[in-house]
Order: structure tokens, then sequence, then C-alpha cells
């Protein structure tokens, strides 16, 4: 993408903020975010931040793309108030693409979820059926079929982004998350300080563990290529969290045993593994992770070791 005008919603935020600082060096970039999840210290100087809601009136919509990540993004959040949880992911959703479409844009890129295939030790591919048992995985296939219904009745290019275990580690943006962090930062940050980590269950449950420069990649494709539809943006391996803590301790130095506890979380509704299938991604645009975990991990590593 070049020299276009582009809005980040959630841009404050760490997926966002990465996106907006790596499309800044080409775009005109503005950032909407309620700084809840974000912070503008996450934000280079040349982007334009305005510390508002994606539920208000007259937002800055006036662009030729828009990336919309700005969302409640937990199970725990959802479930504390889902009504709260509805409008800022659904509501919020069709209020800013309906003012940017007033506004004269045609794409939009979106952020949904792969939490919605449940648990799958195979790759997922996103032509699978789905369903949902959490307040934030129907707000994020709520957000699919609107994509859906903007994409079919105004011709809208509108592509819906399906993340798997976002990371990048305190290093980054994504210390402003603290609990909401990935795990990977949390284990991390843990180890170098000489705590256990602490491990729901057995810490045999996997994720398909996908390194943040590698989703603003498929991001910046997906609205560069004008795409339309949903796609799965993830590595295609799974880890589980008791290598992961292995892997962390030899990138570390360290050797300290994980702390292992009961799930706070209903089994009925926890997702105890996931793997994506990206083929659709990749044959359409050519994307395919660059950074493997091995690597990733000792970009998180780093800072402490300096």
């Amino acid at each position: 993408m070049n020299d276009q005008r582009v809005l980040v919603t959630g841009g404050a935020g760490f997926i966002g903020s990465n996106l907006a600082n790596h499309l800044t060096q080409d775009n005109d970039v503005i950032v909407i975010d309620d700084e809840y999840l974000g912070t503008s210290e996450n934000v280079d100087d040349d982007v334009t931040v305005h510390t508002r809601s994606v539920l208000e009136d007259d937002l800055p919509t006036d662009v030729d793309v828009v990336f919309h990540l700005a969302a409640l993004s937990s199970y725990a959040m959802h479930e504390d108030d889902p009504t709260k949880g509805a409008r800022v992911n659904v509501e919020g959703f069709v209020n800013v693409v309906e003012q940017a479409r007033e506004d004269g844009c045609e794409t939009v890129v979106y952020a949904s979820t792969s939490s919605i295939y449940g648990n799958q030790t195979e790759p997922s591919p996103v032509d699978m059926p789905v369903s949902v048992n959490t307040g934030y995985e129907a707000s994020k296939l709520a957000r699919e079929r609107y994509g859906e219904y903007f994409a079919n009745h105004y011709d809208m290019n509108v592509a819906g982004m399906r993340f798997f275990s976002v990371y990048q580690g305190y290093g980054g943006a994504e210390e402003h998350k603290g609990e909401y962090a990935n795990v990977i930062a949390q284990f991390a940050d843990d180890l170098a300080s000489g705590d256990s980590p602490v491990l729901y269950g057995d810490g045999t449950q996997t994720r398909d563990f996908t390194h943040v420069d590698d989703i603003v990649r498929g991001l910046e494709l997906a609205a560069d290529r004008e795409l339309t539809g949903v796609y799965n943006l993830g590595t295609g391996d799974a880890y589980s969290f008791n290598d992961l803590v292995e892997m962390l301790n030899d990138q570390l130095n360290t050797d300290i045993e994980p702390e292992y506890v009961e799930n706070p979380i209903p089994d009925s509704v926890y997702v105890h593994d996931t793997c994506a299938d990206s083929s659709k991604i990749r044959e359409e645009v050519g994307w395919e992770p660059h950074i493997s975990l091995e690597e990733g991990l000792e970009q998180v590593c780093a800072p402490y070791q300096e």
C-alpha cells in the first residue's frame, strides 16, 4: 500500500499499533482508539490519533481503507458485560463501516477470531462448519455476517481475518494488555523474573502462535488486493503450553517448572487446541508466515537478555 489514506480502529492497541506504525511509512494513517486496551504511547508520531469510541458519530472515515481491529477481545470481558461486548464488537463494527461507506470508502479489512472453530488439533480451513459457545465468539461471527452483508449489498471489498494466537512480547506494544496479553509474553516475563508461569490444567493445550509482523503483512495484503471473504492468518503449526515453557527456558537459560492450576474457564467453552489452515489466503495473495516460533521467541526474550 502506498499513498493511501488509512483508518485503523483500535490502532493504539497491540496489533493495531503495529499495523499503524508499519503503514505510516508510505501512507497517511489515522487511528481511533478509546485507550481501554491500548495507549497512544504505542503509536509513532507520524500517526494521527483520535481518542474516540467506534460507537460515536462523525468519525474520521473519509479514507481509502478501513482496518477495523477495535474490539473487546476476551472471553472474560464479554461475560462481565455481554451487552457492552455486543455493542462494541458488533454495533461498533457496523457503525464504522457504514460511516466509511457513506464517505466513499470501498475497502474494509477487519479482525475476526479462530476461537469459533472450537477444539481442533488438525488445521482448520475457513469453510469448515463453525459454532459459538461464548459472547466473544458470537460477536465475531456476527461481525463476519455483517461483513458479508456490506460486501453483497453494497459491492464493497470486505475481508475478515481470523487470527490465531498473536504475540510479540512485552518488549513491543503488547505490554499494555497486561493479563490479556498472549501467554508467550506472560510466560517469558514470569521466567525472566524468576517466577513459575501458571498453566491451566496439565499444560497440554495447544495454540498456533503467530507473530504480529506476519499478521500485519496479511492485513496489508488483504487491503492491497481488495480481498472479500473470510481468511485464516496462522502458521499451521501447534505447540503446547508445556512445549512453550520448555522453549522459553532454553532461550532465557532458566530452568523453572510451571505451576499447574485448575482451569477457571469451563471446559464447555474453553478452546483447548487451535491450528490454522491458511491455504486460502496463501493461494489468493501468496501470504505465508515468515517468522518461526523459535525466531519469534528469540525476539520476545531479547530485551531480558540485554
